[in-house]
């Protein structure tokens, strides 16, 4: 599949694109920056139903797009991988972003969840306490933790797609934290992630590379967790959730 991030950063200069002049009457409207992608893109979508965005147009350019919406650009992106999603959008290689040529859909339930980049600021504030706590508990608990990475690792080798196995690994630290609150976080926030956005931008994310340095940074926190040293456990789970959310973004400038 194009790397269609890329493309709208860089889209070609002959393919038909909406001007300048009509781009600049278009009323875009300021969104404020504690709303979610969602508003984005119902409000993108609301354009393409009156026909300000027309079939077959272009997209401006994603930088203009987010100045003249008052948005950021990974808050931009995550709204255009939900008008992918829901089909009103679609990527030409090689040319960017374009309006399908179909009767536009209200924005469905599938794209609820909050943003994938909301989610891990999210987790990244749950996930390394709940390791630290794991790494203080009795060796029973731990053995868990050790048990879970066994499995993500036996599901990495094959070379099929292991999110469950990923996901069970988080879930089994949360557990054994000991803390049920914190376990339902987690558990929630896990759910949320799987959502069609974070999904989509999980596919555009994850490389073979990239799937192994994961691994090791999986083993980081098992062994920290193992060790029972929570200061390590801690620091090893920041790093891995700081390099989920820089490969995410790196997939979306198309790097």
């Amino acid at each position: 599949m194009a790397n269609w991030p890329y493309q709208l950063l860089h889209a070609g200069q002959g393919a038909k694109c909406l001007s300048t002049r009509t781009t600049t009457r278009m009323p875009f409207e300021p969104i404020e920056p504690r709303r979610l992608f969602r508003r984005i893109a119902e409000q993108v979508a609301a354009m393409i139903a009156r026909g300000d965005l027309p079939s077959g147009s272009r997209l401006p350019a994603e930088r203009d797009l987010a100045l003249r919406l008052n948005v950021s650009r990974p808050s931009l992106r995550e709204a255009l991988i939900a008008l992918e999603l829901e089909g009103l959008v679609e990527v030409r290689g090689g040319s960017g972003v374009y309006v399908r040529a179909r009767a536009p859909q209200p924005l469905g339930p599938g794209v609820e969840a909050p943003g994938p980049f909301d989610v891990l600021e999210a987790r990244a504030v749950v996930e390394p306490e709940c390791a630290g706590l794991a790494a203080r508990r009795d060796v029973a608990a731990r053995a868990c933790v050790a048990e879970a990475f066994a499995r993500l690792a036996a599901a990495r080798a094959t070379g099929v797609r292991d999110n469950e196995a990923d996901r069970a690994f988080h879930l089994a630290i949360a557990e054994a934290s000991g803390n049920v609150a914190l376990a339902r976080m987690v558990a929630a926030l896990w759910r949320d992630q799987a959502a069609p956005v974070a999904s989509r931008l999980t596919d555009l994310a994850v490389s073979a590379a990239r799937r192994r340095d994961n691994l090791a940074e999986h083993a980081a926190i098992a062994q920290a967790i193992g060790a029972g040293d929570p200061v390590a456990a801690r620091a090893a789970m920041r790093r891995h959730l700081a390099a989920v959310r820089r490969t995410r973004l790196a997939s979306l400038e198309g790097a």
